[in-house]
């Protein structure tokens, strides 16, 4: 912190550690991140708007107005942080902007409490989480977005910045700017359509920003644009330009943005800062033994039962698996409904069927237990169908609602967890699942998209009253964990639709999709540490009788460099094949210990849909484990390593392949003799 001589005003506020070190800078017209005039929050409000009328985040008048009114820097348990309050007189807005990163990570996270220090109410309409500018030049650098569809996620686009945030200038020069590249969420999924995550790469310099929003639902919004003649990020929450949201804050009232995270890279381009984001994610979760144990899980659903357990059809799985070395045993949809009976429209009580389990569901759990594993259940909790009988008993005000009206989608209603009677009914089925029948595994999934929102009154608009179910949402899975500590919690979301670090933040694993076809399923498990730890990207493995021993190796070659979750008709396949599969997870129970402290990087660069070859690399300081897939093109690549000069390379997986390898300082030449087929090898220094 340095002071104006003779005055007491503070002109730089200092704050960081030596991975990330940052100066704000303390002016008249406010505070600002060193080389820019951007603001460090900008706010909307109803009757506060922009100074320059445009669609963007940015250029807000009560954002133009905040003043300086203190500060204070914050030093926790390795973490270094700084909380800057700022007042604007106008509106009486009044904005503490915290700003904080890990110790060793350049990785910054960012959030913001507003309180309304006026004497009128305050319709707040737009709040950024984090607006930084001096990112860099846009003239030769790139932007990067993910799309994320249903059995098509974490779909990486990298394409120039000067694409969708042009230069205008030339004889006349124009500083003035409208637009920006914009990526918004939309509904309740968080990651339907894209990642709530981007990045801003210099292509000459290697220098590169990478950010996620930490929020588990459809509202929320990040903008790239131009301004100071350099890029410029700003990271929200719902807007009411993109989801009609807004919060009447009442004299005196909060309201707290949702977190978000910005990785920094000086020159080691995208790749280090997502590394950096995966250390980030591992020091901002909640602690659970899963995360270092990684054990396999095998489900029922995948190119297997598809929904109809029954227990004899569970009971040969349950042997298979065993014998595979699987150590959780998880039956997926279907296992509550009758046979004959959809399990779709009627979900919501929670109780096993009678006619699928003839002797009860607790002759297929106690052969899961008496072969050495530990069973869970598939459970949909936010949802009720129509047909159950708890859309009948809870009250109106347990469930979404517009305009007073009960909201449906798809044959389903979705739970306000806001309300008591909706969060009782979902810990009494926890806590009974658990109590009577040893569940150790939930697979916790979501399927319906029941549109902008839920308004308790007139009053509250669609869009925040889902944020206030979200957050809900949260507070109830910390309950449950709370109660349950060793309880294993995975995300799912049709697949991957609820990819977001506010939720991986507290549950162990996160589905990556519901592809079945196994050669799509290579790129989604290739990119998916871009978004996941690897200890927590849940990959399916699904063999069938009818695959060849090149398409079962590369089927199980995609999980092995994340979570196992086995599946397929295993107690069908022949010998070999078999033999495969065993030798799979002997394989990844021999490396799972380095994959929690291990970080991510794509040398053939981001993985592409259409690509023909595919390679993901986890590193730790001491080994590097790289997964080569082979979807077509010419039968060898070249693979950079541009930080490895002298190293053996062993081939770890499949042991029985016809792959040839040949290593030269920082480059390794890989030939596959067949499409599909894939490889898994362990690159270690030598004398390490």
């Amino acid at each position: 912190m340095r002071r104006a001589e003779g005055s007491n005003a503070v002109t730089t506020i200092r704050w960081g550690h030596a991975a990330f070190e940052q100066e704000l800078h303390v002016t008249g017209d406010g505070v600002h991140p060193a080389g820019t005039s951007s603001p460090l929050v900008e706010i909307t409000a109803a009757d506060h708007g922009r100074t320059w009328s445009s669609s963007r985040l940015v250029d807000t008048a009560i954002g133009a107005r905040l003043r300086y009114r203190t500060h204070r820097t914050l030093s926790e348990e390795d973490w270094q942080g700084v909380v800057v309050e700022l007042h604007d007189e106008v509106s009486g807005v009044t904005a503490e902007v915290a700003l904080r990163s890990p110790d060793g990570i350049p990785v910054v996270r960012g959030e913001v409490l507003v309180r309304n220090e006026g004497r009128a109410p305050l319709r707040l309409e737009s709040v950024t989480s984090l607006v930084l500018g001096g990112l860099g030049p846009v003239a030769g650098a790139d932007v990067l977005r993910a799309e994320n569809d249903w059995l098509a996620e974490c779909r990486w686009r990298r394409q120039p910045a000067r694409l969708t945030v042009p230069d205008r200038n030339g004889r006349h020069p124009d500083h003035r700017h409208k637009g920006a590249e914009v990526v918004a969420g939309q509904g309740v999924w968080s990651s339907c359509g894209h990642l709530p995550m981007g990045g801003f790469a210099d292509r000459a310099t290697g220098r590169a920003w990478v950010w996620q929003i930490e929020h588990n639902g459809g509202g929320w919004r990040w903008e790239l644009g131009e301004q100071d003649g350099g890029g410029y990020v700003a990271l929200a929450g719902p807007t009411d330009l993109d989801h009609g949201w807004n919060r009447v804050l009442a004299p005196g009232e909060e309201f707290r943005t949702v977190p978000v995270a910005l990785a920094f890279s000086a020159d080691g381009g995208p790749d280090d800062a997502f590394a950096a984001l995966t250390r980030y994610r591992r020091v901002t979760r909640r602690p659970h033994t899963d995360h270092e144990d990684l054990p396999v899980v095998f489900n029922d659903y995948m190119n297997c039962l598809m929904g109809e357990p029954t227990t004899d059809a569970l009971l040969p799985l349950v042997d298979a698996a065993a014998d595979a070395g699987a150590e959780y045993f998880v039956i997926d949809a279907g296992w509550y409904a009758e046979v004959g009976e959809s399990w779709w429209d009627g979900v919501g009580a929670w109780q096993p069927s009678c006619t699928r389990f003839p002797g009860g569901l607790g002759e297929v759990l106690d052969r899961v237990r008496d072969r050495g594993m530990v069973p869970g259940l598939w459970l949909e909790p936010e949802v009720v169908g129509v047909r159950s009988p708890l859309a009948r008993t809870l009250p109106d005000e347990a469930f979404f609602r517009r305009s007073g009206r009960r909201v449906s989608d798809c044959g389903r209603h979705h739970l306000d967890l806001r309300h008591p009677a909706a969060r009782t009914h979902l810990d009494e089925v926890v806590d009974r699942l658990v109590a009577e029948w040893s569940i150790g595994y939930l697979k916790l999934d979501h399927n319906i998209n029941p549109g902008s929102g839920t308004s308790a009154d007139q009053e509250e608009s669609p869009a925040d009253g889902l944020l206030g179910h979200n957050r809900a949402h949260l507070d109830w899975l910390d309950g449950v964990l709370d109660r349950h500590p060793h309880l294993v919690l995975e995300n799912c979301a049709s697949g991957g639709m609820r990819i977001d670090h506010a939720l991986l933040s507290r549950l162990q694993l996160q589905s990556t999709s519901d592809q079945q076809n196994l050669d799509r399923y290579a790129p989604i498990a290739a990119s998916a540490p871009t978004a996941i730890t690897p200890e927590q990207s849940a990959v399916w493995a699904y063999p069938q009788p009818e695959d060849s021993l090149d398409e079962v190796a590369f089927g199980m070659t995609s999980a092995l460099l994340g979570r196992v979750h086995l599946s397929g008709k295993i107690a069908d396949l022949g010998p070999p094949a078999r033999a495969l599969v065993h030798e799979a997870l002997a394989v990844y129970k021999a490396i799972r210990a380095d994959l929690p402290r291990a970080v991510p990087s794509w040398p053939l660069g981001l993985p592409g849909w259409e690509d023909p070859w595919l390679a993901l690399a986890l590193s730790t300081p001491s080994v590097t484990y790289l997964a080569v897939w082979r979807r077509g093109g010419a039968d060898t690549v070249t693979l950079p390593f541009p930080r490895l000069s002298d190293v053996d390379v062993e081939r770890l997986y499949p042991a029985d392949s016809a792959a040839e390898v040949q290593w030269s300082p920082g480059e390794l030449s890989l030939t596959l003799p067949t499409a599909p087929s894939a490889v898994l090898h362990r690159l270690e220094p030598r004398g390490a």
